[in-house]
């Protein structure tokens, strides 16, 4: 009796706090429209596409779960995708973080020459991937580029062997992203407190000391948020090598996302296996990137 009296006492919504309700929805609809066309509708067909044998231009001919996932993983490029993508992912990942903290610590230092060093710096970043690879494959080119005398005389092509397709391609991202993980760097320096670092001058701690034991720690979300995005565009990666290897030399330089594309649109021709790679990838994603959160966040805690 006296939840349900304390209930009709309850005053109802007010016509103001309606009108602000519906005011809410309203500018939040365009965001939820966009992720609703541009991600959920593409994730479902995605996942249906998975579930079904569905050839690119003969359509939807019926469900065959789990055939497309048996097809993707027997591919004879599979694993050697996989493998090269987890390389390629290590290597890019390692460069571009310490690299853009390299980069961030010394326009951060630099007083007289900060704002000309982190426009140099961020310049590559307002170029596209795809302006930049193209770039790339002209200064790589054995008939055009610059170094195509060299190669000439030497025999070397720099895209023609699979350590030098690899190297070649991650000194293109190095170049195209360290300025922008140099400023999320240095946006997570500068949110550091000054009284932090007066307090360890105080201490007696040297520069080495405070880098480690408090610039370090502190900088542990910056870490996870440029971690987590490095892996996933480096994951990713399909722009760069098809246009500056095409997968090669023999495949060997084959990433997953490429393989995707090859089996979609070439060779097979198969939109179901085509999906169900795209799906394996999705949950690789997610369970790496949550591992990493997790992994950071529980050293940010201790």
């Amino acid at each position: 009796m006296t939840t349900a009296a304390t209930t009709a006492r309850r005053p109802g919504r007010t016509r103001a706090q309606r009108a602000h309700a519906i005011q809410g929805w309203l500018y939040a609809s365009p965001t939820a429209l966009f992720v609703g066309v541009l991600f959920v509708v593409p994730l479902v067909l995605v996942v249906a596409m998975s579930l079904g044998d569905w050839p690119l231009l003969a359509g939807f001919r019926g469900w065959n779960f789990p055939d497309n996932y048996i097809a993707a993983v027997d591919h004879r490029l599979f694993w050697e995708a996989i493998r090269f993508t987890v390389i390629y992912t290590i290597a890019a990942t390692v460069l571009l973080i310490g690299l853009g903290l390299g980069l961030a610590l010394l326009v951060q230092e630099s007083s007289r020459w900060r704002s000309f060093l982190r426009t140099a710096f961020l310049v590559p970043s307002a170029l596209g991937l795809a302006s930049a690879s193209l770039l790339f494959y002209v200064l790589y080119s054995p008939i055009a580029g610059p170094f195509a005398e060299w190669m000439e005389s030497s025999g070397f092509t720099i895209l023609g062997t699979p350590g030098g397709a690899l190297w070649a391609t991650v000194f293109l991202i190095v170049w195209r992203f360290t300025g922008f993980y140099m400023l999320l760097m240095l946006v997570g320096l500068q949110a550091i407190p000054g009284e932090v670092y007066e307090a360890a001058r105080i201490d007696g701690a040297s520069k080495l000391q405070t880098f480690l034991h408090v610039t370090m720690p502190l900088m542990r979300p910056t870490f996870a948020l440029t971690i987590v995005m490095c892996v996933t565009g480096s994951l990713l990666a399909f722009e760069q090598f098809y246009i500056l290897t095409k997968g090669g030399p023999d495949n060997s330089t084959m990433t997953v996302v490429q393989l995707m594309y090859s089996m979609a649109f070439q060779g097979q021709n198969d939109l179901g296996v085509a999906g169900a790679l795209s799906v394996i990838v999705l949950i690789a994603l997610v369970v790496i990137n949550v591992f990493q959160l997790r992994v950071l966040r529980g050293g940010e805690e201790s």
